[in-house]
C-alpha cells in the first residue's frame, strides 16, 4: 500500500486521543481519502491478532479507536485494583431503561422502577453515560435523557442499533418462565 510510511501517525492519533475517532476525521488529519485510512486500519489489525500484541484497533461509537485486547483484561485490571468504577444494580437498571426507552423522562423512568431515580441519574450524567437530550412536550417540561457516546464506548457498541433486541429476550424469558414449576 502506498501510504504505509502513515500507520505509524495512524496509530499514533488514536493512542493521544484515546476516545473513537471517525474515520473521515482521521483522514482529514492525515491528508488522505477515507478508503486508504480505512485500509491501513485493517491491516493494522490483522497485523494486532499476534499474540504478543496487547491493543488492538476497534471500531466504536461511529470511529475507531486504540485498545486494550479482551484476553488481556484480567492483567490490565491489576491496575486499576483500587479504582471501583462499577455501577450498581440500580445504576445498571435504570441506564438500561433509558438506552432502550430514550428519550425518557426521570417520571417515566420512576413509573418503570417503582423508585425515585433521582441519585442514580445523577451519577449516570456524573459519569457521561446518559445526558439530557432535550425537553418533552407535556406539563412541566420535564427533561428528556438518552445516551451518549461514552455509553457506546463503556459498551462497545457502535451505535444504538447494537443494543441487543429487547423483544426476543423477553420472549425467551416469558418462555422459561412457562417451563418452571409453579
Amino acid at each position: 500500500m502506498f501510504f504505509q510510511h502513515l500507520k505509524g501517525p495512524l496509530e499514533a492519533l488514536l493512542f493521544a486521543t484515546g476516545d473513537p475517532v471517525p474515520g473521515d476525521r482521521l483522514a482529514r488529519i492525515l491528508e488522505v481519502p477515507v478508503g486508504h485510512v480505512e485500509s491501513m486500519i485493517a491491516e493494522m489489525q490483522q497485523a494486532m491478532t499476534a499474540d504478543e500484541r496487547g491493543l488492538t484497533i476497534v471500531a466504536v461509537a461511529g470511529g475507531y479507536q486504540l485498545c486494550t485486547k479482551p484476553q488481556l483484561a484480567d492483567t490490565v485490571e491489576k491496575l486499576a485494583e483500587n479504582q471501583d468504577n462499577r455501577l450498581s444494580s440500580a445504576a445498571l437498571e435504570t441506564l438500561a431503561i433509558i438506552a432502550f426507552k430514550q428519550p425518557i423522562t426521570r417520571q417515566e423512568i420512576e413509573s418503570i422502577r417503582g423508585v425515585k431515580v433521582d441519585r442514580v441519574v445523577n451519577t449516570l450524567t456524573e459519569r457521561q453515560l446518559i445526558k439530557e437530550i432535550g425537553r418533552k412536550e407535556a406539563i412541566g417540561r420535564p427533561i428528556l435523557y438518552g445516551t451518549t457516546a461514552e455509553f457506546l464506548k463503556c459498551f462497545g457498541l457502535k451505535t444504538l442499533k447494537d443494543l441487543p433486541d429487547l423483544a426476543g429476550y423477553l420472549n425467551v424469558m416469558e418462555e422459561q418462565q412457562g417451563k418452571q414449576p409453579d
